[in-house]
């Protein structure tokens, strides 16, 4: 199983660092190159093993879909575009997906994901069952990438919701895995961590302040739902002193 190997063409630079971002957060895709005009697309992708290309649509010289129709051998395409005019053709040309501008990581996760499954790479990562049953009290492991990642339970600061993702932020490192909060919530020590927000679980001993439903966590605000509210201040009730 390897990396989707990926370019992005987009002939502005700010949506150019946005994809590239967005890239780095993803554990299987592996960004080659970033180009900001279609001409040098070419002479790249006829050299190099391209598996996927984010492709803007509105560019100078040649639109998104010209390239796309010119470049041999053809790769798998997501477009990227602020305009919704082309969404029909795109789909025509068999692009995995259409994300519209400004795109948020939600969608952008949607969308690897569908060429993800497409190429037949999730076989070893299946969504439900990348963890492995805890090996002591103090630590267990989640499927990332193609390895599986020892997670110490008092190393952990908080867990994020991306998607059909959860990145565990730890004191020391950031893991993305595919895996759904209830089975995290199952796998955590319930006097250790809560959920507080559909988004996030935290650990309890990392909180450094709680304000207006915001729990502080090194540089973190983490929002407090209503929906967790008030188990959450059950629980924090019984463990202040005052």
């Amino acid at each position: 199983m390897k990396k989707i190997n990926c370019i992005a063409v987009d002939d502005e630079p700010l949506a150019l660092d946005i994809i590239n971002n967005y890239v780095s957060k993803v554990p299987f895709l592996n960004l080659l190159k970033s180009f900001d005009n279609a001409m040098e697309t070419i002479n790249y992708v006829k050299e190099n093993k391209v598996d996927l290309v984010f492709l803007d649509i509105q560019m100078d010289e040649l639109t998104g879909i010209q390239l796309l129709n010119i470049l041999q051998p053809k790769p798998l395409v997501i477009f990227t575009t602020a305009y919704d005019s082309f969404a029909i053709q795109g789909f025509e040309l068999e692009a995995i997906d259409y994300l519209l501008k400004p795109i948020s990581f939600e969608r952008f996760l949607k969308a690897v994901n569908k060429v993800y499954d497409k190429m037949n790479i999730s076989s070893n990562a299946s969504k439900t069952d990348p963890i492995i049953l805890k090996q002591s009290e103090n630590y267990f492991f989640v499927k990332t990438e193609f390895r599986y990642e020892k997670i110490i339970f008092d190393e952990i600061l908080y867990i994020e919701g991306m998607g059909d993702y959860l990145r565990i932020v730890t004191k020391t490192k950031k893991v993305m895995t595919l895996q759904n909060f209830k089975k995290m919530e199952e796998t955590l020590p319930a006097d250790l961590f809560c959920r507080v927000h559909k988004s996030y679980i935290i650990a309890f001993n990392k909180i450094e302040s709680i304000e207006r439903n915001r729990i502080k966590i090194t540089d973190q605000l983490i929002p407090i739902s209503d929906s967790f509210k008030k188990n959450f201040f059950d629980i924090f009730d019984k463990m202040k002193l005052g």
